[in-house]
Order: structure tokens, then C-alpha cells, then sequence
């Protein structure tokens, strides 16, 4: 797939597991917040709790919804911090 700004919002959206470092890749047809979070939610409710505890993003405006994780599938969400390895969204 080919992203430049003049084709369209289309990107490619990417999850790997530290410890397995088993990979879900998927094409998200839309950079907002709220379109990536209910799509985050839709792929990976069906996973079992233990599967999906927590998420960690990097400091993209497209994940300024970090909130609805938990309210729609019990998930913790964290932003990343170069400076820091620890660094939770819900302080």
C-alpha cells in the first residue's frame, strides 16, 4: 500500500505483543481518534481479557481517545515517553 496525503486519510495501523511479539497489522481508512478506537475495540474485544490487558501507543493525535479502551473492552491504555519507559495515560 502506498500513503501519501494527496491519496487519501488510508494508513496502516500495527499492534505487536512484547513478549511473543505475535503481530496484528490492519489497513484503518481514517487518522481519527475515534474512528482508530472503535476499530481497535471491534478487532480485539473477541480476544480473551489476558490477551488484551494493556496498550501502549506512541504520541500520535489519533490516540488522544485512549479513554474509550477501557470503557469498551476493559483495556488499559498508556503513551509512550521517550524519556521514560513508564509513563501511564490515566494519572
Amino acid at each position: 500500500m502506498i500513503f501519501r496525503k494527496e491519496l487519501g486519510k488510508a494508513n496502516v495501523a500495527s499492534l505487536v505483543e512484547r513478549k511473543t511479539r505475535y503481530a496484528v497489522l490492519f489497513r484503518n481508512n481514517d487518522r481519527s481518534s475515534k474512528h482508530l478506537m472503535n476499530r481497535l475495540i471491534a478487532l480485539l474485544s473477541p480476544l480473551p481479557l489476558s490477551a488484551r490487558r494493556s496498550i501502549t501507543f506512541d504520541r500520535g493525535l489519533e490516540f488522544n481517545r485512549w479513554r474509550d479502551l477501557r470503557t469498551g473492552m476493559g483495556t488499559e491504555a498508556w503513551l509512550s515517553n521517550r524519556s521514560s519507559p513508564v509513563n501511564p495515560c490515566n494519572q
